[in-house]
């Protein structure tokens, strides 16, 4: 096998990727006795086109129970998923998920602006807690996460699947070996084009979470934060307005760049107009990128010895949830804990006050 195919093999491996099929490298954790049992609260796109569709080629976890406020939809979820009317809650009475041993995590897949309320009284009911990111409004609402899992002694894991997947993984690995010589100098970006979505929609409305810096700027804050190692000690961000008669209460598009002790510099963007999806490091010998950085599939690392490693067939979400079932197995490590989905939010917070106070914000 090629050097360069058995570095993203090992990489796969470190990841979580099914290794079965490919005997006398590794061996996959065996199947539990049962499986990790998973409720979804809130059945919106994400939890219906892409953890749902995931769970059912998960290894050790399962879905059985959902959690929604909308009682259209659970006919079909039932029929689809085959849930029983013991594991159907509402947000109103989703307390007694206590009482069900069937369930033993809750993946929190609701707005940002409910993430905390909704983290904490799954993790108040004894179960663990794996909540979507962007983990949560402001540190301070992370922090109540964090410490309501703590006190019901259950565990926390950020859904940030790109550091499970397995070319983000390769990547990452740059920075402790150094093939292509020290980092000189990162670009991180993650848009969509549009002109934006209906003015009743959650990521339109400011106190939900709305917005480019929310919903699409923690792939690039994490991604450079991830790919580098290292933590930033100040920022400064700025937004442009294109659309300004539709994006009234969040930002369309916001640049910044996030600063480090050693002197680097990540020039970062995000937006919901504009398309780009981009995470390259420069490096004094060569350079390596991902592109796409953070679609849902197609992540494709190169770099500048003309090394491709192409994207994985199966699902992102996958890899991710079997990470952490096995984690809560006691194969593992949590892989992102709440601190690090905290660490996000301070600079996405940071990066606000720079760009409206037009000033450098030191952290």
């Amino acid at each position: 096998m090629p050097d360069n195919s058995r570095r993203q093999f090992l990489s796969l491996l470190s990841a979580g990727f099914a290794a079965s099929a490919l005997p006398g490298w590794a061996t996959t954790p065996p199947l539990p006795a049962r499986k990790i049992g998973v409720a979804l609260l809130g059945l919106g796109g994400y939890s219906s086109n892409l953890l749902a569709p995931a769970l059912e080629h998960t290894r050790y976890c399962e879905l059985r129970g959902i959690v929604t406020g909308s009682q259209e939809k659970i006919p079909r979820w039932q029929a689809r998923y085959a849930i029983p009317d013991t594991n159907v809650y509402s947000y109103d009475d989703m307390h007694r998920i206590a009482d069900n041993p069937d369930i033993d995590v809750v993946y929190v897949v609701v707005p940002t602006g409910l993430h905390m309320h909704y983290a904490v009284k799954a993790a108040n009911a004894g179960k663990h807690v794996w909540c979507e990111k962007p983990m949560a409004m402001n540190t301070s609402e992370c922090q109540a996460i964090i410490e309501a899992c703590k006190k019901n002694g259950v565990k926390l894991s950020v859904g940030y699947r790109m550091q499970h997947e397995p070319n983000t993984q390769l990547m990452a690995g740059y920075t402790k070996n150094q093939p292509f010589g020290p980092i000189k100098a990162v670009s991180s970006f993650a848009g969509y084009g549009g002109n934006g979505l209906p003015a009743n929609n959650w990521r339109m409305k400011k106190n939900m979470g709305g917005g480019a810096l929310y919903d699409m700027g923690v792939y690039p804050i994490n991604g450079a934060r991830f790919i580098t190692g290292l933590e930033p000690v100040a920022v400064t961000g700025r937004h442009e307005k294109t659309h300004a008669d539709i994006f009234t209460e969040v930002d369309e598009t916001t640049y910044f760049t996030l600063e480090f002790a050693n002197g680097l510099v990540a020039d970062c963007g995000t937006s919901v107009v504009k398309s780009f999806n981009r995470l390259r490091v420069d490096c004094e010998d060569g350079w390596y990128e991902l592109s796409p950085m953070q679609s849902y599939s197609g992540v494709t690392a190169t770099n500048s010895n003309g090394q491709r490693f192409g994207a994985i067939s199966g699902m992102q979400q996958t890899l991710q949830m079997d990470n952490d079932a096995l984690a809560l197995l006691g194969q593992g490590p949590i892989r992102v804990p709440g601190e690090e989905g905290m660490k996000d939010i301070q600079l996405v917070n940071a990066i606000f006050q720079s760009a409206s106070s037009g000033q450098k914000v030191t952290l």
